[in-house]
């Protein structure tokens, strides 16, 4: 969060995984709405009549006015730390300068994002989920106390990175929940003048940022056990950042499996409270996705994605490879 990272610097090491957003735009026709359709539908006759947030930023910030349609659906459910309103907001960045054939950087692509949620709207989050997105991978930021964003992608042979995921359990707890309001606490906290408000959460927030270079460390070495083991006190730290972190169930179960089922870590994915935990298991995987789909948390099969946010289909490309390409599918 800006509230930290602008006295302390920031770091953030991630992943990007194949479950997706996916946004579709297309400009009406003949009328001039704007049509916004996601849980619920919005129909429109000005930008400023949104009541999507995200999208009505989005396209204020490209100068569009009205005349335009959003679709959108998502292979995995909103409020679950897994990112999705900085993927949704991306791919609709993406969306709209391919739409307006706009050259846009990756870079650009996620400071954009950061800049809408952060400045305009006021969200009390970081910046790592809209980076993330735009580049995907196996990531490492770099958050200077200005804001600015280094990212260096981290390359570890195959093998390792299939240990790594085979071994990374994700389980879906059920609970959802806003990240904003999970994070208002801490947001707070860091921004309270006096020393004895801030001191505990800004300790903590040190100590997951140092050990955010341990658990660096561990994966580049390619020492998984460790990294497991690292998740372990990144979440008993995490959990003296709020009581909102965590609930008694969550706890009762990550006590169970460390003591039964060979789970050498864990935590909440994101900022707590709900959505997906994540355990390192090295061994009897079974038995412990059995236990899980008992308490009612299914797992979550997933790999690396290396290239973050992309076009995926154009109408106007369509139309080029039609000219292009010979009734044989050669090249004309």
């Amino acid at each position: 969060m800006p509230s930290y990272y602008s006295q302390h610097g920031g770091f953030i090491f991630a992943m990007a995984i194949t479950h997706y957003m996916y946004l579709m735009t297309n400009p009406p026709t003949i009328d001039r709405k704007i049509r916004v359709h996601y849980t619920k539908s919005e129909s429109v006759d000005h930008v400023s009549q949104l009541e999507h947030e995200l999208a009505r930023e989005a396209l204020r910030y490209h100068g569009i006015e009205d005349k335009m349609e959003i679709s959108s659906m998502a292979d995995l459910p909103s409020g679950t730390g897994l990112g999705s309103s900085s993927c949704y907001l991306v791919a609709l960045l993406m969306g709209l300068h391919h739409y307006r054939r706009n050259f846009v950087t990756l870079q650009q692509l996620a400071e954009q994002a950061c800049d809408i949620e952060l400045r305009i709207l006021g969200k009390g989050i970081g910046k790592q989920d809209q980076y993330m997105a735009a580049y995907g991978g196996l990531s490492r930021l770099d958050i200077a106390k200005d804001g600015t964003v280094t990212v260096r992608p981290v390359e570890t042979s195959i093998s390792a990175i299939s240990e790594l995921i085979a071994n990374t359990h994700l389980y879906y707890t059920g609970f959802r929940r806003d990240t904003t309001e999970m994070l208002a606490d801490q947001d707070c906290a860091m921004k309270a003048s006096v020393p004895r408000v801030r001191g505990v959460v800004e300790d903590s927030l040190s100590r997951i940022k140092d050990l955010g270079y341990r658990i660096y460390e561990a994966i580049v070495e390619e020492d998984f056990d460790r990294w497991g083991q690292l998740t372990h006190e990144h979440w008993m730290l995490k959990k003296q950042l709020s009581t909102k972190v965590s609930m008694a169930k969550i706890d009762q179960i990550y006590e169970e499996v460390r003591a039964k089922h060979h789970v050498l870590g864990g935590k909440i994915v994101g900022a707590g409270g709900g959505g997906f935990l994540l355990l390192y298991c090295n061994k009897n995987h079974r038995q412990l996705e059995t236990f899980m789909a008992g308490q009612g948390m299914p797992r979550l099969h997933y790999a690396v994605d290396p290239e973050g946010c992309k076009v995926i289909a154009s109408f106007a490309s369509h139309r080029v490879l039609a000219a292009d390409f010979g009734p044989k599918g050669r090249l004309a």
